[in-house]
Parts: structure tokens; C-alpha cells; sequence
């Protein structure tokens, strides 16, 4: 029997780098509507909801047709947002789909949900795809080493694995490191486990809230994908964007 897979877009209004994110216009249509509809789009998942803390937000969900969980305004990540949202819910796993990612589709949500499928016992997993050379150094952009059973075996904004050389002088570093696409699945038990730990040092001082899973010894899966998604942080990130789907 297929286990019940549902997909949660945690959605908050208070960005510190893009204040109003889910609400600025893309081509006419909030960010959030984007991923909404690119949700949707999705082949295994039995639902979707938007978890917020806003009520402009909660607003915009009532305008699309979007179920919306309302949370506390103080969860310190989108994961501990997305368990507050569906603590008392029925469901076997849920997707964290980021609600700054508008060109998500099922091509990126539906190989995390089917791993769930094929691996029953899985607790965690997400995705990832080829480095470009020019995002190792990129501290906005989040790397990942895997063992030779393609689970994550440390995540990082700096350039890892440490070389003596530059990338460009040793290219086999960068066949060791992928870069991470921050889509994530949970089983619905270690989900709990996860949220009811506090953030640990690594996880604080990269600002990686999957470093809280390998810490508590988590298996985390990586789907490796063909194409980067285009992640939303700041207005420049947003005019870029525009100008790529024109």
C-alpha cells in the first residue's frame, strides 16, 4: 500500500534579506502561487498545504485554493514550522518544499516522495545535482558530500572537501561535491524526533537545519536530479529570475 505523502510549503512573510517574499509578483503572480501551482503539479502527493504565521499570507492561500496551517511566529526553522503545522495530522511522510523555489515542479517533488515508497523505513531524504565550479565558493550555496550509498555525509556553505589546491587545478574535488537543492522529506516519526531536539552547534553555526539530523545519527538519502531550481532569497535573485522566464 502507498504510504500518505503529503507536501508542506512553510511560507513566512518576516524575511530578514526579502521582507514580503511569498507575496512579490512574478510575472504577474505571487511567488507563492508559483509554487503552489508547481506543487500541484505532483503525481504521488495526496495534498498540499501552506503553513504560515501571516495573515496576508493565509489571505493569498484563501484567494488560490490552498489549505493553510497557521503557526506560531517563533519556530527557528521551516522545519520546526512544518512539524508545529502537522503534529496532529494523518500522514505516513511529508515533503518541506520551500516556498521561495516558484519553477518546483513534480520533475524535483516526485523522485523525493517515490524514494519514500521504495524505502519504507527511510527516515529523511532530499535532493542534489552537479556543482557548477563557480558555486563552491558560494557561501549561499549549500554543499553536500555523500557515502557510496548516496546519503549526505556532511552539508556546508563553504567549499568542501578542503583541497591545497584550487578547484580549478584539481577537478576531482568536485566530482566528490554536489550541491544541495533544499527540498526535503520526512518520515512522519522522525519528524517528530528531529523537532524535538534543540538546534545543535553545527546546525547554528552553518545555518543548515539538516545538520540537526546527521547529528541525532539520521540516514539522510540524496536523490541526485538532472537541473538546479531557482531559489528566491533577495530582490536581485527575483529581477534575475524575471528576466530568465522572459
Amino acid at each position: 500500500m502507498k504510504p500518505v505523502i503529503i507536501g508542506v510549503i512553510p511560507a513566512r512573510y518576516g524575511s530578514t534579506r526579502f521582507p514580503g517574499k511569498p507575496l512579490e509578483l512574478l510575472k504577474n503572480k505571487p511567488i507563492l502561487q508559483w509554487v503552489v501551482e508547481g506543487a500541484r503539479t505532483s503525481q504521488l502527493l495526496d495534498r498540499v498545504y501552506v503553513a504560515t504565521d501571516d495573515q496576508r499570507i493565509q489571505k493569498l492561500c484563501e484567494k488560490i485554493q490552498v489549505e493553510c496551517l497557521m503557526t506560531r511566529s517563533d519556530c527557528p526553522t521551516g522545519t520546526d514550522r512544518l512539524f508545529e503545522a502537522t503534529k496532529n495530522m494523518s500522514f505516513d511522510v511529508v515533503l518541506n518544499i520551500q516556498g521561495d523555489e516558484p519553477l518546483i515542479n513534480r520533475s524535483y517533488i516526485d523522485p523525493l516522495a517515490q524514494v519514500f515508497i521504495d524505502e519504507p523505513n527511510l527516515e529523511m531524504a532530499t535532493l542534489a545535482h552537479e556543482l557548477p565550479l563557480e558555486d563552491l565558493e558560494n557561501k549561499n550555496a549549500v554543499k553536500v558530500i555523500l557515502n557510496k550509498k548516496n546519503e549526505g555525509i556532511y552539508f556546508s556553505r563553504f567549499a568542501i572537501p578542503f583541497s591545497r589546491v584550487s578547484a580549478s587545478q584539481q577537478m576531482n574535488s568536485m566530482k566528490a561535491v554536489f550541491k544541495h537543492i533544499g527540498l526535503y522529506g520526512y518520515s512522519k516519526k522522525f519528524l517528530r524526533e528531529f523537532c524535538s531536539e534543540p538546534q545543535c552547534l553545527i546546525e547554528q553555526s552553518e545555518s543548515l537545519e539538516q545538520l540537526r539530523a546527521l547529528y541525532l545519527g539520521a540516514r539522510i538519502k540524496v536523490i541526485q536530479v538532472e537541473k538546479p531550481t531557482y531559489g528566491v532569497d533577495t530582490p536581485e535573485d527575483l529581477q534575475k529570475l524575471e528576466a530568465l522566464l522572459k
